[in-house]
């Protein structure tokens, strides 16, 4: 798969304009490849943390990202978000924008939604206000407290909080929520601004037994309307979600395939399963 090398118009003081690229029927998916990475490399004072990884990620997957710490797991979320810029190869997100050219916020506006391993959320508000103010981040959060919403905004916000299992705690204060509820509510707060590419730091650290099965079922449910790339070190948990899953090892993909054609890998259970 060869992306085309277009990227943003940009206007005369250089910066990259994203209103014709920003919606979902824009971008150019039309060969299914909803996120294309391919000889990307990058160093920290010589270090290499990723070595010339390509990945290249189906509209609509979902895909699980393992490997021992230090793999290049978190080094890669933060190239494809724009937190980190690398020293070579290429990222491209619906075959035709180039990642690597745009700022964290341009990167955000364009469809792409991280969550980090913890849960960050507006403990004073109620599950309610911290959907709506997700779903109008556009706009100051005076703004956004002060302007009345309409019905069909009302309306997709009790979806969204119907989906992540809080549709009986919308008037609750997020800081009386559980810890996995928290994690619910952010990704909520990330699923109320339709991102196309969701991706997901180590979602069920520190979750109980059954927070860990529904946090499983939610992001099962959510493949199909989002790309889905989950980091994270539970194998219960990565089986369970049964997807494809990519290795990482010293900043290179190391294995990809099933979970049982990982964990059957020899390479793999020599430098991760079986540690």
């Amino acid at each position: 798969m060869e992306p085309t090398n277009e990227t943003t118009d940009r206007d005369q003081g250089g910066s990259p304009v994203l209103a014709h690229v920003a919606r979902p029927g824009v971008i150019d998916t039309s060969h299914g490849v909803s996120l294309y990475i391919e000889d990307l490399t990058v160093s920290f004072d010589g270090f290499k943390a990723l070595d010339g990884i390509s990945l290249y990620l189906n509209t609509g997957e979902l895909r699980c990202v393992i490997g021992p710490n230090g793999a290049g797991k978190t080094t890669l979320m933060d190239v494809i978000t724009g937190r980190t810029r690398p020293d070579s190869g290429r990222v491209f997100f619906g075959n035709n924008l180039d990642l690597t050219q745009l700022s964290e916020y341009e990167i955000a506006l364009a469809g792409i939604g991280r969550k980090f391993q913890g849960p960050t959320v507006f403990q004073g508000h109620s599950v309610f206000e911290n959907l709506e103010l997700a779903m109008q981040a556009t706009k100051t959060v005076w703004h956004s407290l002060m302007a009345r919403l309409s019905g069909e905004q009302r309306d997709r916000i009790g979806a969204t909080a119907e989906t992540i299992g809080l549709l009986d705690h919308l008037h609750t204060r997020a800081g009386l929520l559980s810890h996995g509820q928290k994690q619910w509510l952010e990704l909520g707060m990330l699923l109320i601004q339709d991102p196309q590419l969701l991706l997901v730091d180590e979602p069920v650290a520190g979750l109980s037994q059954h927070e860990t099965e529904r946090t499983a079922e939610l992001l099962v449910s959510l493949a199909g309307q989002h790309t889905v790339v989950v980091v994270e070190h539970d194998m219960e948990f990565v089986r369970s979600l049964a997807r494809r899953v990519t290795v990482l090892h010293e900043g290179r993909v190391l294995a990809e395939g099933s979970m049982a054609e990982v964990q059957n890998d020899p390479r793999v259970v020599e430098v991760y399963l079986g540690a």
